[in-house]
């Protein structure tokens, strides 16, 4: 007879670790409290926590006389940020966000395809370096190194020049809006930086995503006589579309909460994540800088309400 069917009630341990080991076999949901405990007091106090502090503080307001905080709560913060230039500062983070997520896209799928339909062995394994190895290097070198790469002095420039398309690209950075006195100072030195340091976050999805693409669709889909666009727009699209959502979630909220690249490569104008940066530390109008915190917040979530809505979660 098999020594699993044997019910039998289980031999006491001694010690301790015995009895304790013994309580545990006997009660599964103690095991479970102790193992879930931890990291959801951990999420619900350090995270949430400092979550609800930041939501509680923007309905606090600053004295402008004083610059005391004052703790009567009031909506008149967030009726700052209708203000022409605070709303010229979300308007301009918002516009990056969906810029630098479009070019994300449009680079990532490639790359993303040929690793998932047609890399194999050796090349597939390059490929995952390929994409991870950036990630493993200082966040600060990366965006240093850019800045040094897009100064005037830098590759970039010394490319122009030597190919003697250097007036050209004066001329782009005289235009207003997306030029400025280098590339390493320009809103599209910014953009390119923000694209180069958050493209692994859409490239793995995708990549994720496409690898679920079952061979046999695309096949039936040829010898109904599809066209390889319409393969592409009516077959694989909508299959690797959850993993565009998943990469525009990345690259979408951290363009829109980070300031060390608008900071270290853009102008004078700045971002949310450089406002609250400057609003807190600088300043000391941590309400301001509070309300201002909210806005990603509810953009990113009004973001994944719609995409829940749409379906674009089913097959993650």
């Amino acid at each position: 007879m098999s020594v699993l069917a044997d019910s039998g009630p289980r031999p006491a341990r001694e010690g301790v670790g015995g009895r304790l080991s013994d309580l545990l076999w006997r009660r599964p949901g103690v095991l479970l409290a102790l193992l879930l405990v931890p990291p959801l007091l951990w999420l619900g106090v350090v995270y949430l926590g400092s979550l609800f502090a930041l939501l509680l503080q923007s309905f606090f307001s600053i004295d402008e006389f004083s610059g005391v905080i004052d703790r009567t709560p009031t909506l008149k913060t967030y009726g700052e940020l209708l203000r022409p230039a605070n709303l010229d500062i979300i308007w301009r983070t918002v516009l990056m966000a969906a810029a630098v997520t479009v070019a994300s896209v449009a680079v990532a799928f490639p790359i993303a395809y040929y690793a998932a339909r047609h890399a194999r062995g050796r090349w597939k394994a390059l490929f995952y370096l390929g994409v991870m190895l950036p990630l493993w290097s200082s966040y600060l070198v990366k965006v240093y190194a850019w800045k040094l790469i897009l100064a005037k002095e830098g590759i970039v420039g010394w490319g122009f020049d030597s190919l003697g398309l250097g007036r050209v690209l004066e001329a782009f950075l005289a235009v207003p809006g997306i030029g400025g006195n280098s590339l390493s100072v320009s809103p599209t030195g910014t953009f390119i930086v923000f694209v180069y340091v958050w493209l692994p976050f859409m490239i793995l999805p995708i990549q994720a995503a496409l690898e679920r693409v079952p061979d046999s669709l695309v096949e039936a889909s040829g010898d109904l006589g599809a066209t390889p666009g319409q393969t592409f727009r009516h077959v694989i699209w909508p299959l690797a579309l959850p993993g565009v959502v998943a990469g525009s979630i990345f690259t979408f909220s951290l363009t829109l909460g980070d300031y060390i690249i608008p900071q270290i490569i853009g102008t004078s104008a700045r971002f949310i994540g450089l406002a609250v940066y400057q609003y807190q530390g600088t300043a000391g109008n941590v309400p301001l800088a509070a309300a201002f915190a909210v806005v990603p917040i509810v953009i990113m979530g009004s973001y994944l309400a719609v995409a829940k809505r749409l379906g674009a979660f089913d097959a993650l």
